[in-house]
């Protein structure tokens, strides 16, 4: 680690990272405000995961998705989960020819470089581990053959968090295959005229094509070699074990509000979403607040909350903010 030139290695991200403020201002012709989403999108864009969002309809989470899809030129789909839904409707089947006289296969939306799983707590389990298999391998299995998925390959899936009848939430065990979990809230007064006004004229616009695929595949590599210390490795690693164990660090009252911590895949996740962040801010090397901005979003999904603190209405957020001041910075 002490090789490691950090002149060289910032001058040389701060050009390769010159696309993502182009990409940036593209996505924002088209989504008005939610600034917060786009980061992420990019954060999970760049260090290849997945993101889970939530929030209420009409919020521009299909749009969103979309238009990234055709800012960076890459193949889109969306799947509808619905309750009758099945596994094959989402990765493919096998489907006799008659005129060939043998099987074809029939892939399905998931071989797409960002896939939107719309409403993906509608559908019963099978179908949801389906898509998941999908997500953590990379490659789906029809008949004998295994098929890889194209890359860059980016799945994002929404919930809705008011109505809940007639659903199935997704395990905890499910839910940590996603990288984010990104809450998407309402635009502000002047935003919302803003969309009001583009609607009413009728000219919506469109995102150009700024980048290929092969820029994000090559960007993936770059965001790797972003330089970590071992303090900030230690620091991300007491930041997870804060969620496990907080009588450790000062925050015993925290122990009955939490029936489970973060997994080691929280870890990989914040290293990697902290590189990205730290690429996205044009820096060849991470700081703490590269950890600390994205730590909601990274940790919100894999705190298990006990009964207690459902009663005492507090969130995961809280305990976050606690971890995140309790925690001793490098």
């Amino acid at each position: 680690m002490e090789s490691v030139n950090i002149k060289e290695l910032n001058d040389r991200i701060r050009n390769e990272s010159a696309f993502v403020d182009i990409l940036s201002m593209e996505m924002g012709k088209v989504i008005v405000g939610q600034k917060r989403l786009i980061e992420n999108m990019m954060i999970a864009l760049l260090a290849d995961g997945h993101i889970l969002l939530e929030g209420v309809p009409g919020l521009a989470k299909t749009l969103a998705i979309s238009t990234l899809a055709q800012a960076v030129n890459a193949k889109f789909s969306r799947i509808q989960f619905t309750p009758d839904l099945l596994p094959s409707d989402v990765t493919g089947t096998l489907i006799y020819s008659q005129k060939q006289e043998q099987f074809e296969v029939h892939k399905g939306p998931v071989f797409a470089n960002f896939v939107l799983a719309d409403e993906i707590n509608r559908a019963p389990a099978k179908v949801q581990s389906a898509l998941l298999e999908a997500m953590q391998e990379r490659h789906v299995t029809l008949g004998d053959e295994t098929y890889r998925l194209p890359e860059p390959f980016l799945v994002m899936a929404t919930q809705n968090p008011i109505e809940q009848e007639g659903t199935y939430p997704l395990p905890e065990a499910q839910v940590d295959r996603f990288m984010l979990k990104v809450i998407v809230g309402y635009p502000s007064k002047e935003e919302e005229k803003q969309i009001i006004r583009m609607n009413n004229s009728g000219e919506f616009p469109r995102a150009n094509k700024v980048v290929e695929p092969e820029d994000i595949i090559k960007a993936r590599k770059v965001v790797r070699e972003v330089y970590m210390d071992e303090k900030i490795e230690r620091y991300i690693v007491d930041i997870v074990y804060a969620t496990r164990t907080p009588a450790d660090y000062g925050l015993s009252d925290l122990a009955g509000f939490i029936s489970y911590g973060a997994s080691p895949r929280a870890s990989i996740s914040l290293s990697m979403a902290a590189k990205a962040y730290a690429f996205i801010k044009r820096r060849g090397y991470v700081i703490p607040e590269d950890v600390r901005a994205v730590c909601p979003e990274v940790l919100r999904h894999r705190i298990g909350l006990t009964y207690e603190a459902e009663a005492e209405n507090v969130v995961t957020e809280n305990i976050i903010e606690r971890i995140i001041n309790a925690v001793i910075v490098p």
